[in-house]
C-alpha cells in the first residue's frame, strides 16, 4: 500500500489536527513542528528499530535511541541547557552476537557527578566513591564513550547529529538514519519510509515518564527500511521492516531544572511486526520506589489498514529468565503475550539471551533485544519479529545486594556442577570420565552422594561471601573478554574454598561454620577429610568442557596446581603456629620477623588463591602481561586484606554470629592483632597478654577483656590500616593498566567492601 505521506513533507496536516489536544497547546508546543526537538521539553528521545535481511537472507536487527536531557538553565536567556546521548545495538541473529555502542555528551561526567549527589544511580557509598573517582577524571566507565564533539541539533527541522550518528527527516517524509561505531568498525546507513500514519500511545498520547513526568508519545509502527550495513570489511545490502517512536516531556518553561526523585519508573515494553500485517505494542510501568506499584499499562494494536485499536486488557508474563555474568541482573527471555479482546495468544522468545546493554544511563543496565514470537490470532497461526525492552526490573544499588545476587548464581552453578541427584552421565563425570566410565562399576551412587557430595553441599548451601567466585569472571571482563560463557565457573572457587574450610575446621578444632555445625561435627573426621579433599578436584570437569585452546588450558592447570601447593604450605605453617618464637618476641617487642611469618601464612592460604582467580580470568580474557601481573597483585592484596580483616572481625564479632566472637583467642592462635599488640605494649603488658592467650581461655569475660586490651593499645586499628594500605597501593598501580569500566568500578567498590565488611 502507498504511504499516506508519499510525495509530501512529514508535517502532515491531518496528523497535526489529530494531535491538537488542549494539554499540548497549553504546553506552548507548536503543533506544526511536533516531530522536531522541543526546546521546552526537559526530556526527549527518538527511537527506531528494524528487522532486516541481507542479499543471502541473513538476519540482523538493530535499535537506536537519540536522547536529549535538560541539565540546567541559561541564566541570561532562561532557556534550558541540554546534554545529548545516543545508544544503539546491532543483533546478528545467526551469529548470536550483540554489538552495542553508547556515546554520551561531553558534559556527561559533570552531569553524572550531579546525579550521584542527588541520590540517583546508586545509594551505596562505595559505588558512589568508585564512580566519582572515574567521573572526576572526566572519564566514563566502558562501554560508554565520551563524545569528542558537540552534538548538532536543528530546532527548525528534525536534523540530529551526535558525533556522526545522524537522524534526519527528508522532504518525502522518510527518515534518514546513519550510525557508526569506530571502535568495533561497524557502520549503518538506512532509510525508514513510513507506510502508515503516526499512532498515539498511552492515554490519548500521554504516558508516565521515567522520572514521573508526563510524556507525549507517538509512533509509526510500519516503515520500509533499506540501506547498507558494514561490519568490518563485510558490507551487506539490507532491507526489511522498521519502527519509529518519538516521546517528549509535556512541561512548561522553567527557570530551574530539577530531577524528580519522587518516582523511579521501571518498565517492560514490546513491539511486534506480525506476519499477517498487524503491528502490536504493549508496555507496563511500575514505580520502584513504591513497592513496584503499577504506574500504567497500555497496548495498541494497529490493523492492516493502519488504524489503531486500544485493547483494555493484556498480559505480558515472563516465563524464563537469564542472568548476566557482568551485572548479575536477571532478565526474562521468554514471555507469553495475551490480548483476550483479539484472541491473541503468543509465545515470545529472545533469539539469544545475551542482549544486555550496560550504561551509566540505566543504573546500570537494561535488556533490549530481538525477539521472535509465534502463536495465534483467533484461529490464524502467525509469527512475528520484534523488540523487547526490560528496564529497572532488578537493579542492585548496594554492594550487599550485588553480592547476594552473586551468591545466588554461585549456588546455581554449584548445583549444576555438583547436583545432589545426578543423572548417570553427571555421576560418571563427577568421578571419572565417559572414556573411563568403567571406573565406577560397583560404586554405590547413594553412598557416594551421602559421604562425598552431601558434606560439601551442606556448607556451600548455607551461603557465604562468594566474592572469590565473582573474581575470575570480573577479571575476564576487566581485560576485555566475555565472561558469559563461564558462568558455571562460579562453582570452581567455591568448591576449592569449601574444601579448605572443611579441612581447616578439623585441624583448628572449630565447631561452627557459616552459622551451623562444622562438617566433621555432623559426619565425623574421616568423611569430612575425604569430602574436603575431594572438593579440590570436583571443579576440573569445567576445564574439560570449556572451549579453550590447549595452550591456554595448560596455563590454567599450571596456575591451579601452583596455587594448591602454596595453599597447603600455608596451612602447614598455620598448623605448626609460631609458639616457639613468642617468648623471644614478648621479651624484645620486636615484631618484624613474626609479622612476616603471619603475613606469609595469610599470603599462601588466602592471597595466592585470590590471585589465582585473577590470573585465570586474565588468561581467559587474553590480558596483556602487564594487566595480568597487576590484576594478580591486586587480588593478592585483596586476599591479604580480607584475611587481616577476618582476624579483626574475629575479635569484633561477625554479623549473625557466623563465628564465635573471640574464636581465635579460644584456640590460642597467633593472629595479626596479637602480633601488632606485641609491638605496642610494654614488657609487662606483653607478657600478661600472651600468657592469657596461650592458656586458650574459654570464659567470655576473659576473652572480652583480652580483646579490650588489644583495642586499647591500637593493635586492631593498626591491622585495619595495614589492610587499607595494601589494597590502595595495589589499586593505584593496577588502574594504569586497565580501562575504566563497569567491571573495574565494581571491583574498586568491592575493595572498600573488604576493608569495611562485617561478615
Amino acid at each position: 500500500m502507498n504511504s499516506p505521506l508519499q510525495n509530501k513533507t512529514f508535517l502532515d496536516s491531518s496528523f497535526v489536527e489529530e494531535l491538537s489536544k488542549e494539554a499540548l497547546e497549553n504546553q506552548g508546543i507548536d503543533l506544526k513542528t511536533y516531530d522536531l526537538p522541543h526546546r521546552k521539553s526537559s526530556i526527549e528521545w527518538w527511537y527506531l528499530n528494524a528487522h532486516v535481511q541481507n542479499e543471502t537472507g541473513a538476519e540482523f536487527s538493530f535499535f537506536v535511541s537519540f536522547f536529549k536531557l535538560a541539565v540546567g538553565v541559561n541564566p541570561e536567556t532562561g532557556e534550558m541547557k541540554f546534554a545529548y546521548s545516543v545508544t544503539w545495538a546491532l543483533s546478528d541473529v545467526e551469529g548470536k552476537k550483540y554489538y552495542r555502542d553508547s556515546i554520551i555528551d561531553k558534559v556527561g561526567p559533570e552531569v553524572g557527578l550531579e546525579t550521584l549527589r542527588r541520590g540517583k544511580m546508586t545509594t551505596d557509598k562505595r559505588m558512589i566513591a568508585a564512580m566519582t573517582e572515574i567521573l572526576e577524571k572526566n572519564q566514563l566507565p566502558f562501554p560508554d564513550r565520551l563524545a569528542k564533539t558537540e552534538a548538532e541539533v536543528s530546532w527548525t527541522s528534525l536534523n540530529l547529529d551526535y558525533q556522526s550518528n545522524t537522524l534526519k527527516v527528508k522532504e518525502d517524509g522518510s527518515y534518514s538514519l546513519a550510525l557508526k561505531d569506530e571502535i568495533k568498525d561497524i557502520a549503518l546507513t538506512v532509510t525508514f519510509a513510513p507506510k502508515v500514519k503516526p499512532i498515539k500511545h498511552g492515554d490519548d498520547g500521554v504516558v508516565v515518564g521515567t522520572s514521573g513526568e508526563d510524556m507525549f508519545y507517538y509512533f509509526i509502527p510500519k516503515n520500509e527500511v533499506r540501506g547498507v550495513l558494514r561490519i568490518g570489511d563485510e558490507a551487506h545490502v539490507i532491507s526489511g521492516k522498521g519502527w519509529y517512536d518519538h516521546e517528549f516531556a509535556l512541561e512548561k518553561e522553567k527557570t530551574e531544572v530539577e530531577v524528580n526523585l519522587l518516582h523511579d519508573i521501571g518498565w517492560n515494553w514490546i513491539s511486534l511486526q506480525i506476519s499477517n500485517g498487524i503491528q502490536l505494542t504493549a508496555y507496563d510501568l511500575y514505580d520502584r520506589l513504591d513497592h513496584f506499584k503499577e504506574a500504567g499499562n497500555w497496548a495498541v494494536l494497529i490493523k492492516q489498514d493502519g488504524t489503531p485499536s486500544y485493547p483494555e486488557n493484556f498480559k505480558f508474563e515472563p516465563i524464563k529468565s537469564w542472568t548476566s555474568s557482568k551485572t548479575f541482573m536477571s532478565y526474562p527471555i521468554q514471555w507469553r503475550l495475551q490480548v483476550p479482546e483479539y484472541e491473541i495468544d503468543l509465545e515470545v522468545e529472545a533469539v539469544f539471551p545475551e542482549q544486555e546493554f550496560i550504561s551509566m544511563l540505566s543504573e546500570p543496565a537494561f535488556w533490549e533485544g530481538r525477539i521472535n514470537a509465534k502463536g495465534r490470532i483467533g484461529t490464524e497461526q502467525v509469527e512475528a519479529k520484534g523488540y523487547v525492552e526490560v528496564s529497572g526490573n532488578a537493579a542492585m544499588n548496594t554492594m550487599e545486594s550485588f553480592l547476594k545476587a552473586v551468591t545466588k548464581e554461585t549456588r546455581k552453578a554449584v548445583n549444576t556442577v555438583l547436583p545432589l541427584d545426578p543423572d548417570e552421565d553427571k555421576f560418571i563425570q563427577m568421578v571419572a570420565s565417559q572414556k573411563n566410565s568403567h571406573f565406577i562399576k560397583g560404586l554405590n551412587k547413594e553412598q557416594y552422594i551421602k559421604q562425598v557430595i552431601t558434606p560439601i553441599r551442606e556448607i556451600i548451601d548455607r551461603g557465604g561471601k562468594s566474592w572469590r567466585s565473582y573474581a575470575a569472571l570480573a577479571c575476564i571482563d576487566i581485560v576485555g573478554g566475555n565472561s558469559q560463557d563461564y558462568l558455571n565457573w562460579l562453582a570452581w572457587p567455591e568448591l576449592l574454598h569449601t574444601g579448605s574450610l572443611i579441612v581447616d575446621d578439623i585441624q583448628d578444632e572449630s565447631t561452627i561454620r557459616r552459622g551451623g555445625p562444622a562438617a566433621h561435627i555432623i559426619h565425623g573426621n574421616a568423611i569430612a577429610i575425604n569430602a574436603g579433599n575431594a572438593a579440590y578436584f570436583l571443579g576440573q570437569p569445567l576445564l574439560l568442557d570449556a572451549n579453550i585452546p590447549l595452550e591456554k588450558k595448560l596455563k590454567l592447570y599450571e596456575i591451579y596446581f601452583e596455587t594448591m601447593r602454596a595453599a597447603h604450605a600455608g596451612q602447614a605453617m598455620d598448623i605448626s603456629s609460631f609458639y616457639e618464637d613468642m617468648d623471644g618476641i614478648v621479651q624484645s617487642g620486636q615484631i618484624t620477623e613474626i609479622q612476616e611469618k603471619v603475613l606469609c601464612v595469610h599470603h599462601l592460604k588466602s592471597a595466592v588463591p585470590a590471585a589465582m582467580l585473577a590470573r585465570l580470568g586474565a588468561v581467559i580474557g587474553d590480558a596483556s602481561e602487564e594487566a595480568k601481573d597487576h590484576l594478580s597483585k591486586f587480588f593478592e592484596a585483596l586476599g591479604l586484606a580480607f584475611q587481616i580483616m577476618d582476624d579483626v572481625l574475629n575479635l569484633k564479632g561477625f554479623e549473625k554470629n557466623l563465628k564465635d566472637k573471640g574464636e581465635d583467642i579460644r584456640a590460642g592462635k597467633i593472629t595479626m592483632p596479637v602480633v601488632m599488640s606485641m609491638g605496642r605494649m610494654d614488657l609487662e603488658s606483653r607478657t600478661d597478654l600472651w600468657n592469657r592467650i596461650k592458656a586458650k581461655p574459654q570464659d567470655r569475660e576473659e576473652i572480652f577483656s583480652l580483646i579490650e586490651l588489644m583495642e586499647d593499645c591500637g593493635a586492631i586499628q593498626a591491622c585495619s590500616d595495614l589492610a587499607a594500605e595494601l589494597v590502595e597501593d595495589s589499586w593505584q598501580k593496577l588502574q594504569e593498566h586497565i580501562q575504566p569500566s563497569f567491571s573495574s568500578l565494581r571491583l574498586r567498590a568491592f575493595s572498600w567492601f573488604v576493608l569495611n565488611r562485617h561478615y
